[in-house]
């Protein structure tokens, strides 16, 4: 009886513990953890940001059966020209309106020569198959990273693919993104913000008469990873003397200027480090010649970022010197009329002219 006793008892005790326990208010915040300067960002992902490729199986599948699959694809994706819907043609355009960009590719570099017989250097960006996925509201837009501070001019926001690709190399979820738009799912998507009058419906191609020569655009690209680097090669300086008693420090970046009261690395220090892979954008690039045929754009310039193949966002200017004073497509071109295949800036000189004339 003693030994029940005893076990009921302490049974008791820590059950008693237990409560005492769970009403004490314990904080498993430590010191260090209440004082974050920069706390950990709550973010969301856009909902076009989705698992894209999905697991490769190979299923045998015979060569009528692909083409049978083919004719699937397209019947269940592509409109027909009837069925897409060509709105905002009563739309006149008016200084400041914001409109899409485009996704393009850059493939090279190509000389020009103007009238008075100067070289110029330009960059050939060809614009690829874009479309209208889907059109945000200002209302229903809802970004991952809030902005601070009050917007007076809320714009909406479209989302545009390039390059069509086998909706079978792609998971369910991102295949969802283009049910509604009539088009094939897209390899690249980006998002664009637009004004209200400057709305596109899903399934509106977008092509490089989008732009017009003379205009002046921004283009956006990723430049090309170099890895880590030193300060010569990083912010161009100029190295130590070869000789003179210099020992092991040619290519260093020397003193800081970190001594006396500041006994530290500053901010913005220029110092080795990764270089490239980052976004950057190229503002006020004039457009000299379009080509229709193959959707390219000579755009001045060879430093373009980005690498040959790659990805860039063209849009439309935002240097208030360089605004187009005359009316653009609205809000994007929509087709008509005769178009030359080579459309070129009245400062260029056309090889198709003649460049010697002689007077009687």
């Amino acid at each position: 009886m003693s030994w029940a006793l005893s076990v009921n008892i302490s049974r008791n005790c820590i059950k008693s513990l237990e409560e005492k326990l769970r009403i004490l208010p314990i904080s498993w915040i430590s010191l260090r953890d209440k004082h974050k300067l920069n706390p950990k960002p709550r973010l969301r992902n856009p909902t076009w940001f989705t698992q894209k490729h999905r697991t490769s199986v190979d299923d045998n599948v015979t060569f009528e059966n692909k083409e049978f699959l083919k004719e699937i694809v397209q019947d269940q994706y592509c409109k027909t020209e009837n069925e897409v819907v060509k709105n905002t043609a009563d739309v006149i355009w008016r200084p400041g309106a914001q409109r899409t960009g485009v996704i393009a590719r850059k493939i090279g570099i190509y000389p020009l020569w103007l009238r008075s017989g100067k070289k110029i250097s330009t960059t050939l960006l060809q614009v690829l198959d874009n479309h209208v996925i889907k059109y945000y509201t200002p209302e229903s837009f809802n970004p991952p990273r809030k902005r601070v501070g009050k917007i007076y001019d809320k714009k909406g926001c479209l989302l545009l693919g390039a390059e069509a690709a086998d909706p079978s190399l792609f998971t369910r979820e991102y295949c969802g993104i283009f049910k509604d738009s009539g088009v094939i799912p897209k390899k690249t998507l980006a998002r664009f913000f637009v004004s209200h009058d400057a709305a596109l419906s899903p399934g509106t191609l977008v092509n490089a008469l989008h732009f017009q020569v003379g205009n002046y655009v921004d283009v956006r690209g990723l430049t090309i990873d170099r890895g880590f680097q030193g300060v010569m090669k990083r912010h161009g300086f100029k190295g130590m003397p070869a000789s003179h008693g210099v020992t092991k420090t040619h290519r260093r970046g020397g003193n800081i200027g970190g001594g006396g009261e500041k006994g530290r690395v500053w901010p913005g220090t220029k110092m080795p480090g990764h270089m490239g892979n980052r976004y950057r954008i190229l503002r006020g690039l004039k457009i000299w010649r379009i080509n229709t045929k193959y959707n390219v754009l000579y755009v001045s310039g060879q430093n373009i970022p980005g690498a040959t193949n790659s990805i860039v966002y063209i849009y439309d200017t935002k240097l208030k010197t360089r605004q187009p004073a005359e009316p653009v497509p609205f809000p994007t071109y929509f087709g008509g009329g005769d178009i030359l295949e080579n459309i070129f800036a009245k400062e260029i000189h056309e090889f198709s002219e003649p460049t010697i004339v002689y007077n009687e």
